[in-house]
Formats: C-alpha cells, sequence, structure tokens
C-alpha cells in the first residue's frame, strides 16, 4: 500500500500547481529544464530590451528642431535639395490620379 492517500496525493499536487513547485519528483536533469521554462524569456528581460535607445523619439526630437532650425541635417538637406532639382527638371512624381496608368485609359 501506498505512504499517502489518494486525497493527500492529490492535495499534494494540487498545492505544487498553485505554489509554481515541480507536481511530480523529477531527477537532476529534469528539474534544470524546469528551471529553465521558469525563468523570465531574454525577449522580455528589461536589460535586452532597453539596450537600445528609443531612435524613433529621438528621430521625432531632431524633425523638431531641424524644423526650428535649431539642428542641421544635412543628409535630408541633399535629399530634399534633389527632390527640388528633380522637379525642375520635370521628373518630380505625378500628381494623385495622373499616373501612366491614367492617361492611359482615356
Amino acid at each position: 500500500m501506498s505512504a499517502l492517500s489518494n486525497y493527500a496525493l492529490r492535495m499534494a499536487r494540487l498545492s505544487a500547481r498553485i505554489f509554481g513547485e515541480v507536481v511530480r519528483p523529477t531527477d537532476s536533469k529534469s528539474m534544470k529544464v524546469v528551471k529553465l521554462f521558469s525563468e523570465q524569456p531574454l525577449a522580455k528581460r528589461k536589460e535586452v530590451y532597453d539596450w537600445y535607445p528609443p531612435h524613433n523619439t529621438y528621430f521625432a526630437l531632431m524633425k523638431k528642431l531641424r524644423f526650428f532650425g535649431l539642428y542641421r541635417d544635412e543628409h535630408q538637406d541633399f535629399k530634399e535639395e534633389m527632390r527640388r532639382l528633380k522637379k525642375l527638371r520635370g521628373k518630380g512624381k505625378p500628381k494623385k490620379g495622373e499616373g501612366k496608368r491614367a492617361t492611359k485609359k482615356k
């Protein structure tokens, strides 16, 4: 006959489940796996996801500073100048509804 009654076994298992312990007796190799799965995933650890600065916030702030004239973004200036020169030569984007497909149907 077993040392514990059926009720006592069920209550021990329920207690282990409630308090986050291993429900059935396990060896050291299995405990290593249990410990691995009980840890928080790498992607959800604060030191991992806060590693890089918030680039979107910095980009928005720099854009506002550039608009006010307090910051000079030479790459963005170059891109705007190239866009302006293309428009002068007639190479800019067509307006909505004036593309190749729209002119083909008429």
